[in-house]
């Protein structure tokens, strides 16, 4: 294992970071902000409680969960995406590191990152709404599975992207959507009994109903079952990660 060679494509990526916070970090921080004020403060001032947690709470993991799962695509699949189209992945390529090691370097960078804007927009709830998080360490473990897993979804993404407008295809027609639908703002025991069952094929539904329990021991779904999925999930993008090399793809455009 080439540990200077990770290190390297993972600094190199987090210091794009720190040069770009104004985009990185401060837009999805005062986007999500905004969501505080309209759902938590406007629409939650006029909504009772649901599950026993008071709805601008009740919100908090719904929304961290929809930030961290578009910000890792989107870190994940720029970073790997802008060396194809400068042309300097020819100069990892050359380099002695193998595939396992770029994978590593530039999705633990993504996963670091998103880690840190979850983080960031956590505290930045407490100044619109008070809560408690139950389960600590839960929460933290399905933060850090999320954004891995979300990550590598996004590494894939910029494999497979030929030009810009790939990169925002399927967040924006598929992830975001599922997102919204899959119980960021509402528990799915609020709709009809029909839309329950159909609310339980979207995958998203699951790690937000964790991600939600870890805070406050309530969820639409069962927590194991939500490890589960998440650790299903997972599995299938190493396996896509896994099997794009072994079939010789090659990182270029």
């Amino acid at each position: 294992m080439n540990l200077y060679a990770i290190r390297a494509i993972y600094q190199f990526e987090l210091a794009r970071t720190w040069r770009t916070l104004m985009q990185s970090i401060a837009a999805p921080v005062i986007s999500t902000s905004l969501y505080f004020v309209v759902f938590g403060a406007a629409i939650g001032s006029r909504m009772v409680e649901v599950n026993g947690v008071s709805y601008g709470a009740f919100i908090v993991p719904g929304l961290i969960m929809m930030a961290l799962m578009t910000e890792s695509i989107s870190n994940a699949s720029f970073g790997i995406f802008m060396p194809k189209y400068a042309g300097t992945i020819y100069e990892v390529l050359s380099a002695p590191i193998s595939y396992v090691e770029i994978v590593i370097g530039y999705v633990g960078a993504a996963a670091t990152k998103s880690i840190i804007l979850g983080v960031l927009i956590l505290a930045t709830a407490r100044l619109f709404v008070s809560f408690e998080i139950a389960h600590p360490f839960w929460m933290i473990t399905f933060l850090i599975l999320t954004a891995v897993t979300f990550s590598l979804f996004g590494f894939i993404i910029g494999i497979w992207a030929t030009g810009f407008e790939k990169l925002q295809i399927i967040p924006m027609l598929i992830v975001t959507p599922l997102a919204f639908l899959g119980g960021s703002f509402y528990s799915i025991s609020m709709l009809p009994s029909v839309w329950q069952k159909i609310a339980l094929v979207n995958p998203v539904v699951y790690l937000i109903s964790g991600f939600r329990w870890s805070f406050y021991g309530v969820s639409d779904v069962s927590v194991v079952v939500s490890m589960v999925m998440t650790l299903v999930f997972l599995s299938l993008c190493l396996f896509a990660v896994w099997y794009i090399f072994k079939t010789g793809y090659r990182l270029k455009v």
